[in-house]
């Protein structure tokens, strides 16, 4: 049984890998429209762009993860393909843990390549390298996670881009991505704190930039429990469509 789910989870995410994410517009999307909104930041406020660094590698990996993530098992019950996937020898869990890696695979993709850009760019410095790795990685797990949840949460395609927008653009401007959470509005401060990119901008700006240790593990400690729930709670939703 668990050779089986090994084998289904990989297969899964070769699936959703070759039939969605490696597409040239999925490519363009994933690492151009962040850098879009970082250069019209820029131009609004000039300053500093090095600091939004840690931003964008953010905002990157959160649209990169859920560009497709956040439709795919709901277009593929709609054409019958899901129903399909549910007869293979695995449990239910393992394939949804392997959509999970499809986008956590493509979402990282697109944000090496907007890494090695910056780095060319800017240059990167003193960079604690374990902890970026761990950061890229939990934080991929996570918006992979909540692109899952959005995907089984609703019926129609169009919904599923609807709803992963409504959560997205919120968590862009709030996240800490081109404004530092401490300097929201004390209520908006509170509802950032809600928010899983703040996480992982935080912990991307200490693995960059230096800072609290303790931050940085309680950063990363939160990252997966966002993964947990929302898997869980993906898992939740679909035994409700399969029983």
């Amino acid at each position: 049984m668990l050779s089986d789910d090994l084998r289904g989870i990989f297969y899964v995410m070769l699936k959703d890998l070759r039939a969605y994410y490696f597409k040239p517009p999925n490519i363009s999307w994933g690492i151009l429209f962040p850098f879009t909104f970082l250069l019209a930041f820029s131009l609004r406020s000039p300053g500093d762009p090095e600091t939004l660094v840690p931003g964008l590698l953010g905002l990157t990996l959160l649209f990169g993860t859920t560009s497709m993530e956040a439709i795919i098992i709901t277009f593929e019950r709609r054409i019958g393909a899901l129903e399909r996937l549910l007869l293979a020898p695995m449990r239910l869990p393992a394939l949804l843990a392997g959509k999970l890696l499809g986008g956590m695979v493509f979402g990282l993709a697109t944000t090496l390549v907007t890494l090695a850009i910056l780095a060319a760019v800017f240059g990167l410095g003193a960079v604690n390298w374990a902890l970026l790795v761990l950061a890229l990685l939990l934080s991929a797990a996570a918006f992979s996670a909540l692109g899952i949840l959005v995907s089984v949460a609703v019926k129609e395609v169009f919904e599923a881009q609807t709803l992963a927008n409504a959560v997205r653009f919120p968590m862009m401007f709030l996240g800490g991505v081109f404004v530092p959470v401490a300097a929201l509005p004390a209520g908006l401060n509170v509802v950032a704190r809600f928010l899983p990119l703040t996480y992982s901008v935080e912990v991307l700006q200490i693995a960059l930039r230096g800072g609290s240790t303790a931050v940085a593990l309680l950063d990363l400690g939160v990252l997966a429990g966002y993964t947990a729930v929302l898997f869980a709670l993906s898992m939740r939703v679909l035994r409700r469509w399969t029983d």
